[in-house]
């Protein structure tokens, strides 16, 4: 993993381990700061994961190397472009990789750690005060951004314990996420080009 930190860390260089899939680290601070007064509304990171074409080989790859119960314990919120018309089966596919719990989200859905959240077809998603909250989509189809959306949302509430995956996809949704999670702290991690289906997003 090639890790390139921003202002507020180092630049450092260290493996990564996730079978196929390699990422390197943008920019990022310890996602384990201690809170504040005004800090994030979780007492445990949150890891959100956003992709589009090609993402469902990089889930797993990503989960089939992720230990069931992460120490610290992690939440995972996987944000992908689904089609709004049609039912998801991501929920059952990614349940296929890993042991830890895997729900797709509904309004309101508390987040616990060492659990997989999935958002459901035909929503934007945010984190507020350590739930997940479900809203109809603003944009028309085809011009919606849901990964940026969720993760400026992550940004605002989490701080310095956000963090952000950038997995196989296309297009530029998520590039204003990863400048949302930057100008808080957090850490943003993106798949390595030569291991993304698609590399557009990462």
């Amino acid at each position: 993993m090639t890790a390139r930190a921003g202002n507020k860390a180092s630049t450092a260089r260290a493996p990564v381990k996730a079978k196929a899939i390699k990422t390197q680290k943008i920019s990022g601070k310890a996602a384990e700061a201690h809170e504040t007064a005004n800090g994030p509304s979780a007492g445990f990171p949150i890891v959100g994961i956003g992709a589009s074409a090609g993402g469902l080989a990089a889930f797993e790859a990503f989960f089939s190397g992720m230990p069931a119960d992460t120490d610290p314990g992690m939440a995972f919120v996987l944000v992908q472009h689904l089609a709004p018309d049609h039912e998801s089966i991501l929920t059952d596919l990614i349940r296929r990789y890993t042991r830890m719990e895997v729900s797709q989200v509904e309004d309101g859905m508390v987040v616990h750690p060492n659990c997989v959240y999935i958002i459901p077809p035909d929503r934007d998603m945010a984190f507020l005060n350590g739930t997940l909250q479900l809203l109809e989509p603003s944009a028309p189809r085809g011009q919606r951004l849901p990964i940026n959306f969720f993760f400026h949302s992550l940004a605002q509430d989490q701080h310095e314990r956000a963090i952000y995956i950038v997995l196989s996809g296309t297009g530029s949704d998520g590039t204003l996420g990863v400048r949302a999670i930057k100008s808080e702290g957090g850490m943003v991690m993106a798949q390595t080009p030569d291991s993304a289906e698609y590399d557009g997003m990462p």
